[in-house]
């Protein structure tokens, strides 16, 4: 690995090791992290992906956080480079400079090779202020989508809205932030409770319901919103299913067969539905076709909410 001169702590005068407070990708854990020890008056590297060369572990835009005592969080590979990165972190916060870092194809440090094969670019800046960040989670907390601006001339960040995906724009770097994923699922079964737990499992904000209350469903279906239908009964999901089409959730999937869509279809017809709003409803549920006992149907119907909401993150 790459060889590092050491650095001290001024307190105690011993080197410093970087080592990982707590495991996590976590966009807003990660910023958490930053903003709650910036605030308590240590200095704070944010470390961002900002070039991919060929394969990599981890997105455009992945994040470490790594303060002045050596402690960091976040992964921008598949942990091949963390320990390096935090201690081109800390020289950053020691230097008061920021700077760029290669890793892997492309990089100057030939004892670092990434197992994908490929190469990525880090930028480190050193935390001037905790406000960006402290935007980009009340931001979150309230359901909306932001970005942060980094521009490397200027050495600043700032919180903007999103009005780029994730990537270099004007000499800039933006990181765009997207809510948590809110999974509400529908029904009094066995499979609508397999689902809510392997949804909480996966990190998803899930509410669970069998009945439909207008008023708490609407508050709920946003844009960051998959609607999961578990009923039996075509008569109980309608009102459900309506208000899902008039919403603007990323995601409506119905429990049923082929059959069972087919009526659901005539219907949504009846009732004045064009053929566009009700193309939206992904029926019958779930990646692969036929999951008859409840946990597989949960991993059927997750992994097709994973793959929407990755779609609708990148534009496709």
């Amino acid at each position: 690995m790459l060889q590092q001169l050491p650095l001290t702590d001024p307190a105690v005068c011993a080197p410093l090791t970087p080592e990982a407070a707590f495991l996590t990708d976590d966009s807003a854990a990660i910023l958490r992290f930053a903003a709650e020890a910036f605030n308590a008056g240590r200095a704070v590297a944010l470390v961002t992906l900002v070039e991919i060369r060929g394969g990599a572990a981890r997105p455009l835009g992945a994040q470490m956080a790594v303060r002045d005592d050596g402690m960091y969080c976040g992964f921008v590979s598949g942990g091949c480079v963390e320990s390096a990165a935090a201690h081109e972190a800390l020289e950053v916060i020691a230097s008061g400079t920021d700077r760029t870092v290669r890793y892997g194809e492309g990089s100057p440090w030939f004892d670092i090779v990434l197992p994908c094969g490929g190469g990525i670019t880090l930028s480190i800046h050193k935390l001037r202020s905790a406000q960006p960040l402290e935007a980009v989670l009340e931001a979150s907390s309230l359901r909306q989508a932001v970005s942060l601006r980094y521009c490397p001339a200027s050495q600043t960040l700032t919180c903007v809205p999103p009005t780029h995906a994730t990537g270099w724009h004007d000499a800039a770097f933006n990181v765009c932030y997207r809510p948590c994923t809110r999974v509400i699922v529908y029904g009094r079964s066995l499979e609508a409770d397999a689902t809510a737990r392997v949804a909480r499992a996966a990190g998803y904000d899930v509410h669970t319901s069998d009945s439909f209350n207008p008023r708490t469903s609407f508050a709920l279906m946003d844009a960051h919103t998959a609607v999961i239908l578990l009923y039996h009964d075509l008569n109980r999901e309608l009102p459900v299913l309506q208000a899902a089409l008039a919403a603007n959730p990323f995601y409506i999937g119905a429990l049923g067969s082929m059959r069972t869509h087919a009526a659901r279809v005539t219907t949504l017809n009846e009732l004045g539905w064009r053929e566009e709003d009700i193309a939206r409803i992904n029926a019958p549920i779930g990646i692969f076709p036929k999951a008859r006992d409840a946990h597989s149907l949960a991993l059927s119907v997750l992994a097709e909410v994973a793959a929407a909401r990755l779609r609708e993150t990148n534009g496709e």
